[in-house]
Parts: structure tokens; sequence; C-alpha cells
């Protein structure tokens, strides 16, 4: 064996000295590396830039001196944060010898937030933020309003262009940031005022009291939103549930304090059967959860449990379960602590182990008052409970009622289902389609090397309108759900999934949009692991076919139908180009449809990715659940995005 190519010899190991050692200066760290900083240079990374902006100026409301907060998209997509806190502080930074401003902006992990007494308690990332956001602008201006004046020093790329300096006389406090996000950094610098007016709305319910506005000034986009809830994260559980029918009027509102650290917990039913618990730690959403939400599920279900037994609503040895507690619930819990102890650079779980403990305090105690206070709604809660338990009940006897009948878990696949040749999941993908017809023409057309199709029939069930135990063993879903092999609900593993590839496959019309609906809201309820991973993919079939002559080309729009027509008419004005409309999946021949949809060198597949799960939860309750006005409304705001849809 030659090993030359596995290990170093005596004299390339010389090579290997201080002089390959590099060695980046200031911010060109993050100028090199952006993504290790703000996550990715796509869209998300785009706008966390604004995202670390703000969460100083909200660290400041933490404090007590910021009451109000100002986001602005300029011309250009140029950033404006203005916020009325203390201002930057300008005076000399004792380490450095330099502007304390200029200090923020331009030196990593340099901040109020490391000890020191600037913050006792901080979001954003950990005292980087300003100075990431600096590097990563093609220029920058940051103006203080403080002790009378106006304070301005100006950057490019992390590099100062102008000292600070005195620019003016003021009569106000705080802190103005303008900067313009650096196109050799980004993917895309087009900022979406929806996606910053979200993320700033959920700021807003999160400290009580605070004022932001969020303002395009874009030509063609003006438009502006002010937000300011007194009722904090109460106001923000019945926003959640707007859509949704509460089983109790009130929000419940827990809260409670130990030395520096702070919980409030607010939560209302209602009489869905999901659960929707959103929690947050110094304002950063944590979407996995962590010991603030362990804290929160132990003490609700041991309340529930105590308050049945003793009012013999639970009998005997009954008991519910956690998951049973929390169907169709919906709870937002905020904890404020000094020391945030985030696991992972996503900070997406909280690891304090004594928050744990406080939010089981502040529950255990108010929560069991709240319902000794208020029979009538502690007996609706429970109601649902064991309701929810019995169901939890069925579907674990039709779980393994369908895992006898599949010789204990083996692998009978669906009858239906026409498999690919290859075992490696990573390296397959199944095409769900609708109908036999359609089913049939991608069986003909497809690779059967590594592409599987499985026809779907008849009309599929809308799983926000039931429980778990009406989708095992339904006859529309269970073959999608045996076949993909990953299992259901809590149970769902993927590793297990059978196919890295999950393409929905449906006609380009209002029927094959309402199927991939149907499938999605399936898969965000009880796959959605399926989703956040990116394994699910929307085919694009082509709307039209365009021949002259002998030369035949597919159009995906109407644009492009008309971009081509033009094209194959050449200089010729009059010439003759015949365009035909693609009826449907199932009347393209095997060829056709191997060429336009599922040729991976020439086919449109759409991801289906999930950036935000509080907007996605309440699309999917709008559009597929029993309120009738909300659906109304939400089709209404949104139909001139479907005008090119024929009804």
């Amino acid at each position: 064996m030659d090993y030359q190519d596995n290990f170093r010899s005596e004299e390339n190991e010389k090579d290997y000295d201080a002089s390959q050692i590099q060695v980046l200066e200031g911010l060109e760290a993050v100028r090199k590396r952006p993504g290790m900083y703000i996550g990715s240079t796509s869209s998300s990374g785009l706008h966390h830039l604004v995202y670390e902006i703000v969460d100083n100026a909200i660290d400041e409301a933490l404090a007590g001196y910021c009451t109000e907060i100002e986001v602005v998209i300029e011309p250009g997509d140029v950033i404006r944060v203005t916020d009325n806190g203390r201002g930057i502080p300008v005076d000399i930074q004792p380490q450095t010898g330099r502007p304390a401003l200029e200090v923020v902006f331009s030196v990593l992990h340099a901040g109020g937030k490391f000890g020191g007494g600037g913050y006792k308690v901080s979001g954003g990332l950990h005292g980087v933020g300003a100075s990431v956001v600096n590097a990563l602008s093609e220029w920058l201006t940051v103006q203080v309003h403080k002790e009378g004046k106006i304070y301005e020093m100006k950057f490019s790329r992390g590099h100062i262009t102008e000292e600070m300096t005195v620019v003016g006389e003021t009569d106000r406090m705080g802190t103005t940031v303008i900067f313009k996000p650096d196109p050799e950094m980004f993917e895309d610098t087009v900022y979406s005022y929806d996606t910053l007016h979200t993320r700033m709305r959920e700021e807003a319910f999160l400290n009580a009291g605070l004022r932001i506005r969020t303002i395009d000034r874009r030509e063609g986009e003006q438009q502006m939103d002010e937000m300011c809830y007194e009722g904090g994260i109460r106001e923000f559980v019945t926003f959640l549930n707007k859509s949704k029918e509460a089983l109790h009027n009130r929000v419940i509102y827990m809260s409670g304090s130990r030395e520096d650290s702070m919980a409030e917990v607010a939560l209302q039913y209602n009489d869905g059967f999901q659960e929707n618990i959103l929690s947050f730690a110094n304002n950063v959403h944590t979407p996995e959860g962590g010991m603030h939400e362990t804290g929160f599920k132990a003490a609700l279900t041991r309340v529930l449990n105590a308050y049945g037994l003793k009012n013999n609503i639970l009998k005997g040895d009954d008991k519910i379960s956690g998951e049973d507690c929390r169907e169709g619930l919906t709870a937002v819990i905020s904890v404020k602590l000094t020391d945030a102890q985030f696991e992972g650079q996503t900070k997406d779980k909280l690891g304090n182990s004594e928050i744990r403990t406080l939010v089981d305090n502040v529950v255990s105690e108010k929560l069991a008052q709240f319902l000794e206070e208020n029979p009538a709604a502690a007996r609706v809660i429970l109601d649902k409970a064991m309701m929810a338990n019995r169901a939890r009940e069925a579907a674990r006897k039709a779980r393994e009622s369908i895992r006898r009948k599949s010789a204990l878990g083996g692998a009978a696949m669906p009858d239906k289902l026409r498999d690919c040749n290859e075992n490696n999941p990573e390296l397959t993908e199944i095409y769900i389609v609708e109908g036999d017809s359609a089913g049939g023409s991608a069986t003909n057309g497809r690779d059967s090397r590594f592409q599987a199709i499985l026809p779907l029939w008849g009309k599929m069930l809308n799983v926000e309108k039931v429980r778990a135990d009406k989708i095992y063993g339904n006859d529309k879903l269970q073959p999608v759900i045996v076949a993909l092999g990953a299992g259901l609900g809590d149970e769902f593993d993927v590793n297990k999934l059978r196919y890295h590839k999950v393409i929905i496959m449906a006609d380009a019309d209002v029927d094959g949009s309402h199927i991939r609906t149907l499938l999605l809201t399936f898969f965000f309820r009880y796959m959605r692991p399926l989703v956040e991973q990116g394994y699910v993919y929307a085919a694009v079939p082509p709307l039209y076919k365009l021949t002259r002559g002998k030369t035949t080309r597919i159009a995906f729009d109407d644009a492009e139908r008309e971009r081509i027509a033009v094209e194959l008419r050449g200089d010729n004005p009059n010439a003759k180009v015949d365009i035909s409309r693609f009826k449907g999946l199932g009347e393209m021949d095997p060829h056709e449809l191997w060429e336009t949809t599922m040729d991976p060198t020439t086919r449109t597949l759409k991801q289906i990715t999930l950036e935000d799960a509080i907007l996605a939860d309440e699309t999917f309750t709008v559009l597929m659940g029993e309120k009738v006005e909300p659906r109304k409304e939400f089709i209404e705001q949104n139909a001139h995005y479907a005008v090119n849809l024929d009804f």
C-alpha cells in the first residue's frame, strides 16, 4: 500500500511552520467566514443584520431606558434603526484609548454584555452584533444623541472612513444606525418588509409597553405599522389563537422572579388538536426549547392531574399524560436571566438548569390558584385532556393493529407504491402523485433506479380538523406513512426515512394547489422534521407547450410563454406558433412527464422550507381550520397573488 496520501512525509512536516498560520486582523474574520456569525449569507442572514442592531436597542429597553424603536427600510434597501435609549457611550474606553463608540463597532466581543454592569440581561450575539453588522455592510453610519450633542462616525466594510465628530446639538437621547448590506457578502440584498415586521411584532409582544414602528419607504412599497402591547405575552397568546376557538375567555398569565431571573407564562386552550408552545430567553426565540420549557411542561402535567384527582374529575389510578395536557394548548414562555447559556451557536435551546426550577415553581403555584378560582374553565381544560387521552389510546391501538398487519413492523409496502431499486435513502426520491392516470405516466416515465412513485386517489383527509387516532388507518394517508417509513407524531424518526426527497407532484391548477396544501398540512402537523430539515419538495409542471415546425418548447407561466413565442417567431412576426395548454399530469405521455417534470437535469423543484414556524402555524390554521371568517380575510388579502390561476 502507498501511504503517501495518508501521512505527511518528514520533509512536508518541516514545511508546516509558523509562517503558515494566518492571523485575521480586526473584522477580517467576519468577512472571511460570515456564516459563523450570522448563520448564512442568504436572505435569513441579511435580515439577521437588522435583528442584531434592534437587539442592542431591546437591551436598552430591558434595562429600563428605551421606550421606542423605529426600523425603516429606506430606498436602495438601506436600513435605519433608531431608539431613544441612553445612547452608546462616546467617552474614551480605557483598555484601547479609543472612543467607546468606535470600539463597539470595530472590535469583536466588545460591548456592555460581558460584566461590569452594562446590562444585567441581554440577547444578541453576546457583544459581537454591532461590529459584525459593520463588517458586512458596504457602509455604515452611527449617530449618538447624548448630553445635548450629536456624535457621528462612519465606516465602510468595517474600516473607519470618518472619525467620531460632533455634528450638531440635540434635545433627545438615543442611537441611530444606518447601514447598507454589502452585495459582496450577500446573495441578495433586498429586504422583505413582512419578514422584518413579523419579527418586530414578536419583539413588541415580548416587551410589554415598548413601542416599535416598522416603515418601508422604498418606491412602490410605502407602508407603516406601529405596535405596542401593554398586555405583553397575554396579547401574544390572543394573537396566536385569533384563528382558533378559545375554550376559556381569559388568557391565564403567571409570572415570578428569583434573584436576577424572571419568568412569565401566558396560556390559553383552544378547540384544536395541536400544541403550540413558543419559548424565549432574553427575547431570543428557542425553537428547540430547553430548561424553561421542561419546567413548564412538568408543572402543567402535575397541576392538572392533581386538580383532577382532588375534584373527582379523574378517578382512582386515572392519569393524563403531558401530551394529553398540551392538546389544543397555545402558550408563550418568556424568561429573562443574567447569564443565559444557549446550547449551540444558533441559540436554539436554553441550558440553564436553575430556570427550570423557577418556571416550575411559578406555574405550579399560579396555575393551581387559577384552577381553584375558575372551576368552569378548569373543567373544560380537564375534559379536553381526558378526551385527548382516550384519542391517544385509540391511536395507540390503531398503530398496534397496523404493525400486526404489516408483520410486526416489517416492510409490507402499499400496493400502489412503485418502489425504486436503490436502497440508500440519500440517493432516492419519491413522487407523491394525485390520481392513477398521472401515477401511471410517472411510473412509465421515471428512472426506476432511484425514483419511486406513490399515487394517491380520492379526497385526502384534512388533518387540521381531526385527532391523530383518525389518521392511523386512513386509507389515503396510511400509504404515505408506510412508504416513508419514519413513523408519525412523537414517534417520527427522520433517520428511518426511506427517501431523502419527498416530492409532491400535482397539477398546476386550483385542485392541485389544494392537494399540495393538504399534504403539507399533514407533513407540518405530524412529520414536522421532514419539512424543517428540507426533505419536502414541490414539482413544478409546465403550463404550456409551444411548437413551430419541428421545434417544441415548454413554458411554466404566461410571461415565459410570451417570451418563447417571440423567440420561436424570430425574424418572422407572422409565423404560426402552436400554443397548447397542458391539461394535467395524467394527460402527459411518460416521455413528456420525464422531460418536463422528472428529469433531474431539466426539471424545476421548489424546496419547502420553514423559516418562521409561528407564521406557518397561523397560515395552516387559517387555511385548513374550522373558522371561515379568517380564511375569507386571508383570501381577500392575498387574492392578487393568484390572479393567473384558472378558477
